[in-house]
Formats: C-alpha cells, sequence, structure tokens
C-alpha cells in the first residue's frame, strides 16, 4: 500500500499550498537525479516525492485524495456498495441480476475494464511546471546576443544564452529547466522575462538603432569624414558640407539583428556643438560675418 503523500513531504494535512510547494522543492533539490548519479535509493525516494506532490500539489486532486475519491497514486477509489445497496426495487431487476442466474456476478468485461482504467490513470504521467523568471541585461548584450547566468534562489546558477536582437520584455524559454515531471514525465521550461537597460546614447525603434552624434562647427561648415559608433562597431561617416544640426544620416544594416532577415539601420542625428571655451577669432569673424546677421533662421515660424 502506498504512503501517505502528506507524510512523504513531511506536512501537515491542513498545510497551505505554499507549503506544500516548498516542501517539495527542498526534497526535489536534495533527491534529484542529476545531483545523486547512480544513487537508486534517492532516485526512488525523489520518484515517491514527485508522485506525492502529483496529488498534492494540485489543488483539485488533493481535494479528491482527501474526501477519499482518489488513492496516493492517483487512481480512481472503487465505490464501497454492497449487495444491499443494489438490491432491485419491487417489479425491478437488481443490477447484480443477469438471465443466466448469476445474481451476485457482474460482467466480467466491466470488472476488467474498471479496473485497467483506474490503474492506467494511477501510472499516467505529468509534466513538470514551468518556472518563471526575469533578469536585467545590457543594451549592448541584448543587441549583440551573449552568455550569462541567472543566479535562483532554490538552487544553482541557469547558463542562458542571449539571442542576437533580443527585445525588451521578451521571453526566452529554456527547455527542461523548470520544475521535475511526475511518474516520468518531461520536466517543466524555465521561462525568463528580460529586462534590458537603457543605453547612454543609442536607443532602439523597432529593428533600427537611433543616436545622436555631435559634431564641430568646422565639420558642420565643411563636412569630412567622421567616426561614429554602432553597437557593431564604429564606422567611417562622410559629412556632407553645410550639414546642420538634426540632419539624419542613415547607416544601412548597423542596426539590431533579425533572425532570418536583414538587420535594421542605425540613423544618425548630427548636431553641432560649440567649443566650450569661447574663441576670440570666431567671436571676431561672427562679428564681422553680415550675412550670418542676415540670416533668420526662425522666419518659417512666424512671430
Amino acid at each position: 500500500m502506498s504512503r501517505d503523500p502528506y507524510e512523504i513531504l513531511g506536512v501537515k494535512r491542513d498545510a497551505p499550498q505554499k507549503d506544500i510547494q516548498s516542501a517539495y522543492r527542498k526534497l526535489a533539490k536534495r533527491l534529484h537525479p542529476d545531483l545523486n548519479p547512480g544513487d537508486k535509493q534517492a532516485e526512488d525516494k525523489f520518484k515517491e516525492v514527485s508522485a506525492a506532490y502529483g496529488i498534492l500539489g494540485d489543488e483539485e486532486k488533493r481535494g479528491r485524495f482527501d474526501r477519499g475519491e482518489i488513492d496516493s497514486s492517483g487512481a480512481e477509489q472503487a465505490p464501497r456498495n454492497y449487495y444491499r445497496d443494489y438490491a432491485a426495487q419491487e417489479g425491478q431487476r437488481g443490477p447484480y441480476q443477469n438471465t443466466g442466474g448469476f445474481a451476485d456476478f457482474g460482467d466480467a468485461d466491466d470488472i476488467f475494464s474498471s479496473f485497467f482504467s483506474r490503474r492506467s490513470r494511477g501510472q499516467s504521467q505529468m509534466q513538470g511546471q514551468d518556472r518563471h523568471y526575469t533578469m536585467e541585461v545590457d543594451f549592448l548584450d541584448a543587441i549583440n546576443g551573449a552568455k550569462k547566468q541567472i543566479s535562483l534562489p532554490e538552487g544553482p546558477a541557469l547558463d542562458v544564452q542571449i539571442p542576437p536582437g533580443t527585445r525588451d520584455g521578451q521571453t526566452l524559454r529554456l527547455k527542461g529547466k523548470g520544475d521535475p515531471g511526475f511518474n516520468g514525465g518531461k520536466p517543466g521550461d524555465a521561462l525568463i522575462a528580460v529586462h534590458v537597460r537603457p543605453h547612454r546614447f543609442y536607443t532602439r525603434d523597432g529593428d533600427d538603432i537611433r543616436l545622436e552624434v555631435p559634431i564641430s562647427l568646422a565639420e558642420a561648415v565643411l563636412g569630412g569624414k567622421i567616426r561614429v559608433p554602432t553597437p557593431s562597431g564604429a564606422v567611417t561617416v562622410t559629412l556632407p558640407p553645410n550639414s546642420n544640426t538634426g540632419k539624419v544620416l542613415r547607416l544601412k544594416g548597423k542596426g539590431a539583428p533579425v533572425r532570418g532577415k536583414d538587420n535594421g539601420d542605425a540613423y544618425v542625428s548630427l548636431k553641432i556643438v560649440l567649443p566650450d571655451t569661447p574663441d576670440p577669432e570666431l567671436t571676431r569673424f561672427v562679428s564681422d560675418w553680415e550675412a550670418g546677421k542676415a540670416q533668420d533662421p526662425r522666419k518659417t515660424m512666424g512671430g
């Protein structure tokens, strides 16, 4: 006869579900076959603990077990009825009667069918529950991909491969890293919600990357080549002469990787930045620059 699942998990019959789950995780962590290679006794105890949790970890099954509707293996309990409970009412044939005169024997096929049905249900496999986690990753690790570890409160760390192009809020699935299965069932999965930390100058726009790049006044007026950072490395960009603040340059394929498709693009917004310390020569030039004084860059704004 199977042991009481409450006894196996070491919890009281009125224990809340969270205590049952906590007791199971503690025992499963200690007895898991991966942590006890070659230890047949630990393996048998792990199976026993998993079977007990398969009953008590499910509130509906736990209720049915407490009411005596199923046994500790999950098999349906046979109803405890007696011959007198099935006695025929006056003028009716009782369920134990048949034309062959064997009044106290039911149909043999029904008996064996019920037996094997209960046996099958008792040995059914159940997949383990999924486990849910969250982790933060740097912006560039999410764009370029990286291998990280997530520390678990109830066990060893998990190695997590961050795929290139991972988005903020994306959930990664680690097959078989959840709770162990019941009665030989497959383990559940680990589901990891990824939160991407903001970058100091990159922002993501769909599959594209946007950034603002400062340029000097001389570069803006004369144009030339400048080095621009991208998530995959710095590239040389040619500035056209007379490039204003707000002008946007497109760097094709320098955005976020997209599985099965071309990378997104990087969009570079220019911003003219004057020297921190005023330059007397530049001040004199602008003071004498009549065309510059005549320019009105706000004329289209009205007022």
